[in-house]
């Protein structure tokens, strides 16, 4: 299925945003998840027979897999070996925001791969015509995410980084919510592109939250060395997916120390140690001075327990954010008792009684969060922490929570700003960008 026009330029306008160095100056904190002994630490499942077993089967269905693990699996000059056969190499843990180096070595006519949280791939290719399968662009080259859909950023590589056979290959990962970069021996050849979640047909869902890495096995021996893996902490992952904000043409909207460029609430709000926070008990529409049509918002916000607030897009300088204004969109505690009960178009993200987000994407509470926002027309993007959780065109949308309508969807232009709900939720870093 071939994508909009507005979401294949949009999505490459966001991949080019995204980056910026970030595979320089890592920290070197990480664990190597092979011993160079044993099998300690894997075990063996192919998730595309997994994912047939009945509800409640599934650990069954992995436990009958392991015979063919330890047949096909082996240790060999302290590398991790595979005959082309079984199950593939599964880590025991699951992972979030990652970087993964390591070391692969393989042979004609296999073909392989690395999932991502359960996901498939960073592909790995034999790229010879005698392979067979440059009717699959395996002429490329290895490191793209090949189930992504083929009009998207990083299905192919941007360059061809293969060694010849007999020789290991080196792979760099970075891995932050959905966007993924990859380096195949020091070369560039994924660019911070979201990978797709191949588990939902319609690719309407995104990348899992965490999951397991898996090492596929397909056709033929590979071999596997220097498997290392750090965790990416959320300061470092906003610095990462945000890189410099000037030079991606964002304009600071808060100068951390009061409220000039602000209007409406200004007595409900307060500066507390250069973040902007909604004063404790009170509310109302903090917005910004200038109004804006079509533009894109970022900005990093702190959850304290159960807290509520929300972004007021397109708002005309009074009345309802979530009904007067183009629409509202949440900032959430999700995981908060009191909110256990709420209508899907009320959680986090979400285009407030309007279109829903998906859940599980937020950082815990007292953790720095990043998001993005971009509205063109009637349509409306938020990504967060790396993961795009709406996207909608809400000119499309005629059901609405409580029957209510919200005259507000059809404005054009307005202010940007903040609907307090009595909780000190605290933003930072708040900039914003026209886009025409």
């Amino acid at each position: 299925m071939k994508l909009p026009l507005f979401r294949r330029l949009l999505l490459l306008s966001l991949s080019s945003i995204a980056l910026t160095n970030t595979f320089a100056q890592s920290p070197n904190d990480s664990v190597s998840l092979f011993n160079g002994k044993d099998l300690s630490g894997w075990h063996g499942d192919n998730p595309h027979n997994t994912v047939k077993a009945e509800a409640g089967q599934r650990e069954k269905a992995i436990a009958d897999q392991q015979p063919e693990f330890v047949k096909h699996w082996s240790v060999d000059n302290q590398e991790l070996v595979n005959d082309g056969h079984g199950p593939y190499a599964t880590t025991d843990q699951e992972y979030g925001d990652i970087e993964l180096e390591l070391d692969y070595k393989t042979v004609a006519l296999a073909d392989s791969g690395i999932y991502l949280r359960g996901t498939p791939q960073v592909q790995i290719w034999d790229t010879t015509k005698a392979g067979g399968k440059w009717n699959r662009n395996a002429d490329k080259g290895s490191g793209g995410l090949f189930n992504n859909r083929a009009d998207l950023p990083g299905q192919l590589p941007l360059v061809f980084a293969d060694k010849p056979f007999g020789e290991w290959n080196h792979f760099h990962i970075v891995q932050i919510g959905s966007r993924t970069w990859v380096e195949l021996n020091h070369k560039l050849v994924v660019d911070g592109a979201i990978m797709e979640n191949y588990w939902d047909k319609d690719r309407l869902t995104p990348l899992p939250a965490q999951g397991p890495i898996h090492l596929q096995t397909h056709g033929g021996e590979i071999r596997w060395r220097n498997i290392n893996l750090r965790t990416i902490d959320a300061d470092e992952a906003i610095s990462r997916l945000r890189g410099d904000d000037a030079r991606f043409g964002f304009t600071s909207l808060f100068n951390g120390k009061d409220l000039t460029g602000w209007e409406g609430a200004t007595d409900d709000y307060e500066v507390v140690d250069g973040t902007l926070q909604c004063k404790p008990g009170k509310g109302g529409v903090l917005f910004t001075k200038d109004q804006y049509a079509d533009f894109a918002v970022r900005l990093e916000f702190k959850l304290p327990a159960g807290g509520n607030n929300g972004l007021a897009i397109r708002y005309p300088g009074e009345g309802r954010a979530s009904y007067d204004g183009m629409c509202e969109l949440q900032i959430l505690d999700d995981d908060a008792e009191k909110y256990a009960t709420l209508d899907p178009r009320q959680y986090h993200g979400s285009v407030y009684g309007v279109a829903p987000a998906h859940r599980g994407y937020l950082r815990p509470t007292g953790e720095w969060n990043y998001q993005e926002v971009t509205v063109s027309g009637s349509k409306i993007r938020v990504e967060l922490n790396g993961t795009i959780i709406v996207d909608a065109d809400v000119n499309q949308i005629k059901e609405y929570k409580d029957n209510a309508e919200h005259p507000g969807l059809g404005l054009k232009q307005g202010h940007f700003g903040f609907a307090g709900h009595n909780d000190p939720v605290q933003f930072r870093r708040i900039a914003i960008k026209p886009l025409h």
